[in-house]
């Protein structure tokens, strides 16, 4: 009787646990082809930029022949193809824009979640509409307003419009994160004689480090893959940026060099890649400051 009994008990716990197992592999095998579909692009763009030819056919990702000389004709500046020049107009607008931005986002969401004033929830509600309109709506807008200013062909008229659209969604989450940061520390430090710029710079923004971090990644990554903006605002080729440039090698039908633009284009994630590597850092260092100070 008494193993009859458990028998039901045992069957139980054996398909519990069979269930489990089950939920584990099923995780694992959408990780593993999630995985699959976003490195197999990576890994075949890398193996056509050591393809020799201009044709990006390929019957595996690693070349036969293998050849760096599509890395080398980007920096060798034949012809129209001013690829270090480019590389660098997209790594000044990218740095500027996303200094600027940390500067104007962190001001704005700090204004929006200590003060309080008039029109503060219309203001919140102001740039989440902004946030919805499409960037390439206002492009006519965008080129006859740089043709009046004179900065048509700018890096600096860029840098203002990408600033400009980095603000709105970026100090809304910003002051998400700010208003979680607990009033009595304000409190406190004015207790102590603290002026609210103080408060402000020693206390609130160590402890939004994390969502700084986020503000300062896409206020870098942005520019750096945007066309449709950059081509209206600049027309000479040594003001190019990387996405104009690299589309200048594939949209001639005659001499297009598919190759050597898979080759820009993994440069192109280098600098992202260091963006990342050296931001990383600050989500773990906020996040365990604010766990300390809170």
């Amino acid at each position: 009787m008494d193993a009859l009994s458990k028998t039901p008990k045992t069957s139980s716990k054996l398909s519990s646990k069979s269930k489990r197992n089950l939920k584990k592999a099923l995780t694992y095998l959408l990780l593993i082809v999630v995985c699959v579909i976003i490195i197999y692009p990576l890994l075949w763009t890398i193996g056509a930029s050591f393809n020799p030819g201009n044709s990006l056919v390929s019957t595996s990702l690693i070349p036969e022949n293998p050849t760096t000389e599509h890395y080398t004709q980007l920096f060798a500046g034949e012809g129209n193809l001013h690829y270090k020049q480019w590389y660098l107009n997209s790594l000044k607008i990218s740095i500027f824009t996303m200094i600027f931005s940390l500067i104007s986002v962190s001001f704005t969401a700090y204004a929006f979640s200590r003060f309080r004033f008039k029109g503060k929830k219309n203001g919140l509600m102001l740039f989440m509409l902004l946030q919805m309109i499409p960037q390439f709506s206002a492009l006519t807008a965008i080129f006859v307003l740089g043709q009046m200013l004179g900065l048509i062909n700018s890096h600096w008229l860029l840098i203002l419009i990408y600033v400009g659209g980095q603000i709105p969604m970026n100090a809304y989450l910003l002051k998400g994160y700010m208003d979680s940061i607990p009033m009595d520390l304000d409190e406190s430090a004015r207790i102590d004689g603290a002026s609210r710029t103080r408060i402000f710079f020693q206390i609130i923004l160590p402890l939004s480090r994390p969502m700084l971090a986020v503000v300062a990644m896409n206020g870098f990554t942005g520019p750096l893959g945007d066309f449709a903006l950059s081509s209206v605002i600049l027309r000479e080729p040594e003001a190019y940026t990387l996405p104009i440039g690299l589309y200048k090698l594939v949209s001639d039908k005659m001499g297009a060099s598919y190759t050597t633009f898979a080759a820009g284009a993994i440069l192109i994630s280098i600098p992202i890649v260091i963006a990342f590597l050296s931001l990383q850092k600050h989500f773990v260092s906020g996040l365990a400051a604010g766990g300390t100070k809170g």
